[in-house]
């Protein structure tokens, strides 16, 4: 792992495969929960952050970029990233703008849309749970399937990868939801593992938008 400080605001971390490796984490972990992103970029800051000038800083920001070899992780303080950081010098092939909206999107949580719906009551959803032979066969699916008033999340259980799909059935039609299962069909498998049993035994690997999350990182 290499560290460089840009300017007395912010520090560059390259963070490589085998770094990744040495810590039994892998990049689908850094597309899981809240709390386990949130941890691993601490812990990096504390290797990183030997005169603890970060640490007493009242807001850290955290922006990562994907390079050829694993990742970049730029940490600032002072709540946002320096303006004179030239991201045209990363090796990575996302915008860097573009790749941070979507971490933060994954942090906060901000999809009012699905959070506000999922809250009512009084809304009616209709949920599905498939089996994947291989992760794969993930990336292969969301090439394929564009959710429509829907959300998904991923969890591995058992070796085994399993989506959860959640349709939001007053804003869609029946036909809808049958045609967007059975093109899921066509790269997993009905399970009678239920959703419960994921959530209480399994690991939640993408807990919002696994789909549009895994069509993004795994182009």
């Amino acid at each position: 792992m290499e560290m460089e400080h840009i300017n007395e605001n912010t520090i560059r971390v390259l963070i490589e495969s085998t770094d990744l490796e040495e810590r039994g984490i892998t990049f689908l972990d850094l597309l899981g929960n809240h709390k386990q992103i949130e941890d691993f970029f601490y812990s990096i800051l504390e290797e990183v952050d030997v005169d603890e000038k970060f640490h007493e800083s009242d807001a850290i920001t955290f922006q990562v970029l994907p390079s050829g070899s694993g990742l970049e992780l730029f940490i600032s303080k002072g709540g946002s990233l320096s303006e004179d950081i030239d991201f045209s010098s990363t090796s990575g092939n996302f915008e860097a703008n573009e790749f941070s909206k979507l971490i933060k999107k994954q942090l906060v949580d901000d999809d009012e849309k699905e959070e506000n719906y999922l809250k009512d009551s009084s809304k009616t959803t209709q949920e599905v749970v498939l089996r994947l032979n291989e992760f794969e066969d993930m990336v292969s699916l969301s090439k394929q399937l564009y959710l429509e008033n829907a959300t998904s999340k991923l969890f591995l259980y058992k070796n085994s990868y399993f989506i959860h799909m959640i349709f939001f059935t007053e804003e869609i039609t029946e036909r809808s939801v049958e045609d967007q299962i059975t093109v899921a069909l066509e790269f997993a498998q009905r399970t009678p593992i239920t959703q419960g049993i994921l959530t209480e035994h399994g690991s939640l690997i993408m807990e919002t938008n696994a789909l549009e999350l895994t069509r993004f990182y795994f182009k």
